[in-house]
């Protein structure tokens, strides 16, 4: 089966990436293999946050208000800046706390860990998180809640509360270790930091950004 992890990635091939390169100043195909390490290592921080009951509540406050908007719109928002942009500008700063919440503790080991993963180094790193978070928010909450770029890969979630928000990132997390032969190395080190709270006001501002009039 089909993970989020893979449906976002599949989404995000073609256009998508020869716009984040473009942003980066990288290869496409440097960019595609970055944002293919760097996906299961944001949804897994998410679904360690859910983990908890604090941490699904806050998580699922977060995104049930912001679902609708397509993949490539939230792209085109982050890079033209309608959300702060990816770096610089008067967003760049909650960008960088919607990563802290995402990450708890973990938020620069997970940044160096991924930036000599993939060849891109801290500062591109940092702006590949910072395009990528938002994203990864708009499409969970179009798995929760319905939007525009639904696949049969990855329907609506049949319990859109806070509880099948957790079962289903924890099925993610699952899905995340058998296809990288367990949970080890980076990955691991960073779920095994935790973080449940903080969520709610903070990812709900970052993704009604660029969508409220």
């Amino acid at each position: 089966m089909t993970s989020l992890t893979q449906g976002l990635a599949a989404q995000l091939s073609g256009a998508p990436v020869q716009q984040i390169a473009q942003q980066l100043g990288v290869s496409p195909s440097q960019a595609q293999g970055a944002i293919a390490t760097a996906l299961p290592l944001l949804m897994g921080a998410l679904g360690n946050n859910a983990s908890q009951p604090q941490g699904a509540q806050a998580l699922h406050a977060a995104l049930q208000d912001h679902a609708g908007g397509d993949i490539t719109s939230v792209l085109g928002s982050v890079l033209g800046g309608a959300m702060g942009g990816a770096s610089g500008g008067q967003g760049d700063d909650t960008l960088g706390r919607m990563l802290g919440h995402i990450f708890g503790g973990q938020q620069q080991q997970a940044t160096q860990g991924l930036g000599q993963a993939t060849g891109l180094g801290s500062d591109k790193t940092q702006m590949l998180l910072r395009i990528l978070a938002p994203i990864v928010m708009a499409y969970l909450a179009n798995h929760m809640f319905g939007g525009q770029q639904q696949q049969a890969s990855a329907p609506v979630a049949q319990d859109s509360g806070p509880q099948g928000l957790g079962d289903i990132l924890g099925r993610e997390v699952e899905q995340i270790g058998q296809q990288q032969g367990g949970l080890g190395g980076l990955l691991g080190q960073v779920l095994g930091g935790g973080n449940a709270g903080g969520l709610g006001g903070l990812l709900g501002g970052i993704l009604g950004g660029g969508q409220r009039s």
